[in-house]
Order: C-alpha cells, then sequence, then structure tokens
C-alpha cells in the first residue's frame, strides 16, 4: 500500500508557471505507475498526466500536452508535475494517484491509491 501527498499548489496568473510534487511513503515506489488528475468544481474528475513506473513513459491530456511536463525521482519517492503557460481553465484541484497495474491508464477507476490534492488557481 502507498500513502500519496500533494503539494506545490497555489495562486499563479496565466502565462506563469508552478511545480506540484506528490511524495509517495513505498518502499518499492518503482512498483508503481503514477499519473495526476484534476478536478475543477462542477466538472468530473480528467485525466492530466502519466508516467511509467521507471519514468521512461509518458502520457498527456491534449489540454495540457506541450504545456505540462511529468517526471519522478524514485530515489526520492516523489513525482513532479511542472505546469508552465498556464491558463484559467487550469484552475483545479489535482491529485496525484497510483496503480501497480502495469500499462498506463488514463482513466481514474484504474488507481487505487489516491492524495489529497492540491488546490491551482490562475487567475486570467
Amino acid at each position: 500500500q502507498v500513502q500519496l501527498a500533494e503539494s506545490g499548489g497555489g495562486l499563479a496568473q496565466a502565462g506563469g508557471s508552478l511545480r506540484l510534487s506528490c511524495a509517495a511513503s513505498a518502499r518499492t515506489f518503482t512498483s508503481y505507475v503514477v499519473a495526476w488528475f484534476r478536478q475543477a468544481p462542477g466538472n468530473e474528475r480528467e485525466f492530466v498526466a502519466s508516467i511509467s513506473r521507471h519514468g521512461g513513459t509518458q502520457y498527456y491530456a491534449d489540454s495540457v500536452k506541450g504545456r505540462f511536463t511529468i517526471s519522478r525521482n524514485n530515489t526520492k519517492n516523489t513525482v513532479y508535475l511542472q505546469m508552465s503557460a498556464l491558463k484559467a481553465d487550469d484552475t483545479a484541484v489535482y491529485y496525484c494517484a497510483a496503480s501497480t497495474t502495469s500499462a498506463i491508464y488514463r482513466t481514474a477507476s484504474h488507481y487505487a491509491y489516491w492524495g489529497q490534492g492540491t488546490q491551482v488557481t490562475v487567475s486570467s
């Protein structure tokens, strides 16, 4: 089992940047595929990005491709989401999630472990 804790959220101006971190308490962090999801008020939780166990493969939602970068440091048990060129539409609570499946999914139902979320607000 793994516990996840997000940090790094806050207020940013449109066009600015933020870096989110997801710290995991797992003895074998490389056993987990990790993803970021987000949920804006009144909307369903949506996929943002995911990364394979050793970081060699990443997937992105079309809405963030070219602006966001997911990465991981397995020696620190941490996954990052570097967000640049932020837009007001990026405003949401961002969650990291982990899965022990080998495949890298984009749907929330495939992820068994979730953090509490961190708020990102982008002012236009």
